[in-house]
């Protein structure tokens, strides 16, 4: 797959990715603030699991966070995690987010406890950490391979502790489907070698 950005250097990307990742932070607290001086009126945007309605949630949901203390627990992850992923391309980073956010908000909607509602970018933080574990052995690359391996020692321990079922209040749901997106799109969106030159 091609990205637009495939003649840029090392600096222009990570200046895109950079800049990208803060925005998308900033954007967060902005609806965070928001939703403090309405009341939280944002939170209705979660998903509760098998009503037709809440279908228009699905997106909408990996954007919405239950109070500030919620948010600031995702904030540090989803800019590291993003920015890293983020460095392989803006197209193709876009395009990872929304196969996870689509594929962990309907994985949601259909196995979570009824009753439940379920919001916030912890799905899609699992979501770019199973993303930047496999993408580099899928696609043979060994500095990517060096990444999953550096981010699995950072990161994995929270991340096998957001797995737990035991967890009140956590949607370890939210949490594996995002993982397996994640690892889904390291298949279904990798890059595939250029093919050699041939001369006359």
């Amino acid at each position: 797959m091609s990205d637009a950005g495939a003649g840029w250097s090392h600096g222009d990307r990570a200046l895109a990715a950079g800049k990208l990742m803060l925005a998308w932070i900033a954007l967060l607290w902005l609806l965070e603030a928001v939703d403090a001086v309405t009341g939280h009126f944002f939170d209705r945007f979660g998903v509760t699991p098998r009503e037709p309605s809440e279908l228009v949630d699905v997106v909408p949901s990996a954007f919405v966070h239950f109070g500030f203390a919620h948010l600031l627990a995702n904030t540090l992850p989803l800019l590291v995690l993003g920015f890293l992923a983020a460095l392989s391309g803006i197209r193709r980073f876009l395009l990872v987010c929304a196969l996870i956010v689509v594929a962990d908000g309907l994985g949601v909607w259909l196995i979570s406890p009824d009753g439940t509602n379920t919001a916030g970018a912890s799905g899609l933080i699992f979501g770019l950490f199973g993303f930047l574990l496999v993408s580099g052995f899928v696609e043979r690359r060994p500095l990517g391979i060096l990444a999953g391996v550096l981010i699995a020692a950072v990161w994995g321990g929270s991340i096998l502790a957001g797995l737990a079922p035991t967890q009140t209040g956590v949607s370890w749901q939210g949490h594996l489907l995002g993982l397996l997106a994640g690892v889904a799109a390291a298949f279904v969106l990798r890059r595939r070698p250029a093919p050699p030159a041939l001369t006359p």
